[in-house]
């Protein structure tokens, strides 16, 4: 299957991605020391997993020893046995090495399985602070809304008292006034969630934590660093080393056999006669098996189909990062427009209120305009400060998948 390449079209507009000034290893701080032990146990039963797997060929020396007492006559019957015996295979046609290969590979499968998770709380705890700083600018902005609102407030009652407006305008005010007083308070409640969520992922205090900058790098840089991808390298390899596990499993294969076995029989008669057998012997040899089973294709089949097809949801994954990177930057470029917007937007209002700080010392406006516009104009900078961190937030969706080397 080709794989769709969407490099050619990004990179004239996008030479960068997703590239922060630290390694991805230092963002492990953001969570907690509770959390990055779980992740630790996690490798490590990988590795105990792993090794487990690699040297399951290896037999065990099977150790046995009984003894019973019988009396079938009128004497009692004393019999001890003990063996030590071994099967060991020592040629499986490929099957002890395609085991090991297998065994290495699936725990490298398991090992990025157990990073995927880890990046995506890290990414998780970031998102949550970012978002946090992000709710502390719209409670900032918000209230500035609160105060225009209480402006406007003044203004009506001022013109409705004058006789210059009916009470209708008056009472819209009112509204407007209590709706942004009540966004407050929901802005504020969400601030509380992201606070809550913060400190059950991480140890810091998010007033002091940090939020990381990332910056932009090329999509072909994206791809070949992107640890989705690498996972599904790793489960090609894992599935095709099955295969031919799978293979080797039909096949001839051959054993050493060893043993050592002892027996003992006693039974007295009487005080002068009795009976004592004592037998020991050891045993060893070659054995050679080959299983004929009906199933055989089946299965071989099977193991054929799970590595065809771990081959196409590669390529399948890469096609949907590969648009995925397209959507973020499509979104960043919005944002971007915003930020734009909003610096025209201040702009604008900074000549206003030039002006009208003017007119207001020559007596033409209130004190009421020169605040409506300075709130204004504060409101346009705090929003593209909002915008910048939904640049991040959109950035941040490709770092969770994203592997920085440090180069």
């Amino acid at each position: 299957m080709k794989v769709l390449k969407l490099s050619t079209l990004l990179c004239l507009s996008f030479s960068t991605l997703l590239l922060s000034n630290e390694n991805n290893a230092s963002f492990d701080r953001y969570i907690s020391g509770l959390k990055t032990k779980q992740f630790m146990y996690d490798y490590e039963k990988n590795e105990a997993e792993g090794s487990k797997l690699r040297d399951s060929w290896i037999a065990p020396l099977n150790i046995s020893y009984s003894y019973s007492r019988s009396k079938p006559f009128e004497e009692e019957l004393t019999n001890q046995n003990a063996a030590i015996k071994m099967d060991q295979p020592i040629f499986q046609s490929g099957g002890i090495y395609y085991g090991i290969k297998f065994a290495n590979a699936n725990r490298l499968y398991s090992d990025l399985s157990v990073d995927v998770a880890k990046r995506k709380m890290i990414k998780e705890t970031i998102s949550v602070l970012m978002q946090i700083k992000q709710t502390n600018l719209k409670i900032e902005a918000q209230k500035l809304q609160i105060e225009n609102s209480e402006i406007n407030l003044a203004q009506k009652k001022e013109q409705y008292l004058n006789g210059q407006l009916d009470s209708g305008f008056l009472d819209n005010a009112i509204i407007q006034r209590n709706i942004v007083i009540q966004a407050l308070y929901d802005i504020e409640t969400a601030k509380e969630k992201l606070i809550n969520t913060f400190k059950s992922l991480s140890d810091l205090e998010y007033q002091k934590a940090r939020v990381p900058h990332l910056e932009i790098i090329t999509i072909d840089s994206f791809i070949k660093n992107n640890i989705i991808l690498k996972q599904n390298l790793a489960k090609i390899e894992k599935d095709n080393y099955y295969k031919d596990v799978t293979v080797a499993k039909y096949l001839p294969r051959v054993s050493f056999t060893a043993g050592y076995n002892w027996s003992k029989s006693e039974q007295q008669f009487d005080a002068a006669v009795g009976f004592k057998n004592d037998l020991s012997y050891y045993d060893y040899g070659v054995r050679a098996s080959m299983p004929l089973d009906i199933n055989v294709f089946r299965d071989i089949e099977s193991a054929r189909v799970d590595f065809l097809k771990s081959q196409v949801l590669k390529e399948d994954k890469q096609r949907e990062l590969e648009l995925l990177f397209r959507q973020v930057m499509n979104n960043i470029k919005n944002f971007d427009k915003k930020i734009t917007l909003s610096n025209e937007n201040k702009d604008i209002y900074s000549k206003l209120l030039l002006d009208t700080k003017s007119l207001y010392e020559a007596g033409y406006k209130t004190k009421y305009d020169v605040d409506t516009l300075q709130n204004s104009l504060e409101i346009q900078t705090i929003n593209s400060k909002i915008y910048e961190i939904d640049k991040q937030l959109e950035l941040l969706t490709l770092y969770e998948m994203y592997v920085n080397s440090g180069e």
